[in-house]
């Protein structure tokens, strides 16, 4: 499919994989993902006409940064991170990770099983107050449910939010579905913000119709808080998979998240608002 994306386009969710000899995974992990380097993720972006991106850090490296900041010095200014941090980050830690490039922390409970909201909301209220006025968010993978149920605790921290994978918010819920309603207010009220990203993790093959749906739900709400994102190298367990065998990436082709793209923001003001202009303001580009 060709489409023109805006001048300053950001893949908004990227992960790198280096070789486990340099960059050990944690023993514990639920996935083993095979090698996905800085250099394949500067293939990846042109395909798609993109010029800048979030390198998120992933579970399987636990709060070992190392490669997320070797790989933000290549090209320095066209990308950015989202660190993994543990609680006894000092704040001297953190502004070496502000110069480096890094713009956020990373809350993830959905990978480990466990979007409680009462553990998520004591979670980003206590980095809320390490990152506030440092010009960082918190990103946050949880379940829709947890998110909705810690939302009245959450929308006066004093720093933006951002929900992953469409605040993985299940392909077929219903517009009036209360955890949507309570998710979506936060995204009015301008507290958080929605990744656009990873269909497959909320849907499955059958559900584009219903995907696109929530995409455009989540743009009438305030389009100035969504993200858009391909989630590349798309990290899966395969089924069956033991926690320490590699399991294969997806196959998402670059054609496909364009008529991702096409489909839930259709117009051409939308893309530039959602895939330039927010990242741009959010992550200091």
């Amino acid at each position: 499919m060709t489409l023109s994306l805006p001048e300053g386009a950001c893949d908004c969710h990227v992960h790198v994989i280096g070789p486990q000899d340099a960059y050990p995974m944690l023993p514990g992990r639920r996935y083993t993902p095979g090698p996905a380097g800085v250099q394949a993720l500067h293939g990846h972006l042109p395909r798609l006409g993109l010029s800048r991106a979030v390198i998120v850090q992933p579970s399987v490296y636990g709060v070992d940064n190392r490669l997320l900041e070797e790989s933000l010095a290549q090209p320095r200014g066209a990308v950015r991170g989202v660190a993994v941090l543990g609680p006894e980050v000092d704040d001297g830690e953190l502004a070496r990770l502000h110069a480096a490039g890094v713009r956020g922390v990373r809350v993830n409970l959905e990978n480990a099983g466990a979007s409680d909201p009462d553990a998520l909301a004591r979670l980003l209220s206590a980095w809320a107050g390490r990152v506030r006025g440092q010009g960082w968010h918190l990103q946050v993978y949880a379940s829709c449910r947890a998110l909705a149920a810690a939302a009245p605790r959450v929308r006066k921290l004093g720093v933006p939010l951002v929900f992953d994978h469409f605040a993985m918010t299940p392909a077929q819920t219903a517009p009036d579905d209360h955890e949507l309603r309570a998710i979506l207010d936060l995204v009015r009220e301008g507290t958080a913000y929605v990744k656009l990203s990873a269909p497959y993790r909320i849907g499955g093959p059958g559900d584009a119709d219903a995907v696109t749906a929530l995409a455009r739900t989540f743009a009438a709400a305030n389009p100035d808080r969504l993200l858009w994102a391909s989630d590349w190298p798309h990290t899966n367990r395969a089924p069956g998979a033991a926690p320490h065998e590699v399991s294969p990436y997806r196959d998402v082709p670059p054609g496909r998240l364009l008529e991702e793209i096409a489909a839930w923001l259709p117009d051409a003001a939308l893309r530039r608002r959602v895939l330039a202009d927010n990242p741009a303001r959010l992550y200091g580009f």
